[in-house]
């Protein structure tokens, strides 16, 4: 057996394990009557595994090329769809902060005043900056 048909390994080990199963449905008085399978070694086992690791290994390296062109464009539009969201709360919140613009110093709104600045400033960072990250992608 060629430890790298990955199809004869998993074969083996499915039928190993239907027997198994088979074995614990139908209780241990029939245990005896099914023929016996030869276990496969611990070097069949060894060369099945590193078999069944190449193997993987090569498809992620097979999936991470084909998506390499989608990335770049993946997270320039996951930027510049984060920085629309950012600029939401900039946008509900602008009109009360130029409602509230008489109380800044000390009114009787201050509080809100500082609050919503503060809203605003930070939502408005985070969205431009991410439009920026996008732009230097």
């Amino acid at each position: 057996m060629k430890p790298y048909v990955i199809g004869r390994v998993m074969g083996i080990g499915l039928r190993v394990a239907g027997r198994v199963a088979g074995r614990r449905l139908a209780g241990s008085h029939a245990a005896a009557s099914l023929p016996r399978v030869a276990m496969p070694t611990t070097a069949q086992s060894r060369a099945a595994g590193q078999a069944a690791g190449l193997t993987s290994k090569n498809v992620a390296r097979g999936v991470g090329g084909f998506l390499k062109p989608f990335r770049r464009v993946g997270s320039i539009v996951w930027l510049e769809v984060t920085g629309v969201f950012f600029l939401l709360p900039v946008i509900v919140f602008a009109p009360n902060l130029w409602r509230m613009r008489a109380s800044w110093e000390h009114g009787p709104e201050h509080r809100m005043f500082l609050l919503t600045l503060g809203v605003v400033v930070v939502f408005l960072y985070l969205g431009v900056t991410s439009f920026w990250r996008a732009r230097k992608k």
